[in-house]
């Protein structure tokens, strides 16, 4: 079960980007995303030496109270709060993207004092909205929970979609593709970033095991079975699509295809389950903020409509999937991933580390930081490019 668990929180939406990846770094930026899934596997088993330095260390920002104190512990849950909203703003323009490709004709025009004219992805991005506010409201998320255990076997689902199409409905273009993309390499570097963005999620597993000295074989298979699905999705879906490769590959899949319809459907229903276990965190944060005895249910609801709200309005105002993911990838997913581990590691177990275990954790330490600064810089220009197209 913790396995699953595991796969579903590595394997999420950025399967979906990787044929696009390959497009933007080459084949040879396939190399990027071997050397992320080896350095994360890395930090995700110095996490465990940092969770048994004290028994009552549970948490990912528990780790960074341990290693900074209560600076290290708000800095440790803003970034994972962050990368929960964008998480969030990521399925608003999924949805909006795979429901307008169903739906191209679909539109909605309101009269009155203002006329409002809603062309597909701003229907469908409000649409997806209002479908998730209910789900938000919970304060009982058990049911979802169960649910969402699904997105393995729908992710599983959609990538044999992908290979139906390619072999048995032969949608093939044969694409040899370029051996490398220097100039859009630092936005595939982004998106196979976000692809390892489970570290936030790896203590509680870690603290939940009956067995804890099974986690490094657990975190191995884990690691090998997303890895062997995101290299096996980003090869056969650029060799399908090649150059005309969308930012999510259900967006390129014949739509009169059954097995098309199959992946998309998949891909909208997927996020419905996962946005508000994505958001319930952020939003007990600050629900905390309020003193109990002054807090109620009307809170409650204020506190998470305008969560969800905020993240419509950057998914409207930034309708970039591609760019977007890169960008969470580069700026956050970077420092969750790769940083913030091995500084911790380093900061706990200053006293009993080696001069090896040191070089390899800055070593680690440089390629996460060059890595989030080329990435975000590049992420942010395809963006402002959009946004001026």
């Amino acid at each position: 079960m913790l396995c699953t668990v595991g796969v579903n929180v590595l394997c999420g939406i950025g399967i979906l980007s990787t044929p696009y990846a390959v497009k933007q770094g080459g084949w040879l930026g396939l190399i990027v995303l071997l050397l992320f899934a080896l350095l994360s596997f890395y930090t995700g088993l110095l996490l465990r030496y940092c969770l048994d330095t004290h028994p009552g260390l549970q948490t990912y920002p528990d780790i960074g109270q341990a290693a900074f104190g209560t600076t290290g512990r708000i800095a440790f849950a803003v970034r994972t709060y962050i990368h929960s909203l964008a998480c969030c703003v990521e399925y608003i323009i999924l949805e909006s993207d795979n429901l307008s490709a169903l739906f191209p004709n679909a539109h909605l025009s309101l009269g009155g004092v203002v006329e409002v004219e809603l062309d597909p992805h701003h229907l469908f991005a409000f649409l997806t909205t209002l479908a998730v506010l209910p789900t938000v409201w919970l304060r009982d998320l058990s049911i979802l929970s169960y649910i969402s255990a699904g997105g393995v076997v729908a992710s599983i689902v959609v990538v044999v979609c992908l290979l139906w199409s390619g072999v048995v409905d032969e949608v093939n273009i044969h694409s040899s593709g370029r051996a490398v993309n220097w100039g859009t390499l630092p936005v595939a570097i982004g998106l196979y970033g976000y692809c390892y963005q489970g570290h936030a999620v790896f203590p509680n597993i870690y603290s939940s095991m009956a067995r804890p000295n099974q986690y490094p074989a657990l975190l191995l298979a884990c690691f090998i079975v997303c890895t062997v699905m995101y290299v096996g999705v980003g090869v056969m879906g650029y060799t399908m699509f090649g150059e005309a490769t969308e930012s999510q590959f259900t967006l390129n899949m014949p739509s009169h295809l059954l097995a098309s319809k199959i992946a998309v459907w998949t891909t909208v229903v997927n996020p419905f389950t996962k946005y508000a276990l994505t958001m319930t965190p952020v939003a007990m944060s600050l629900e905390e903020l309020i003193p109990s005895n002054k807090r109620s249910y009307l809170h409650v609801i204020a506190i998470r409509t305008l969560l969800v709200i905020s993240t419509l309005a950057v998914a409207i105002s930034v309708p970039f999937f591609g760019p977007v993911l890169s960008l969470i990838g580069s700026l956050l997913t970077m420092f969750v991933t790769l940083i913030l581990p091995c500084a911790s590691y380093l900061s706990i177990l200053r006293n009993k580390v080696n001069r090896y275990q040191v070089s390899l954790c800055v070593l680690v330490i440089a390629v996460g930081l060059i890595c989030s600064a080329f990435g975000t810089y590049s992420a942010v220009l395809s963006i402002v490019r959009s946004l001026g197209a």
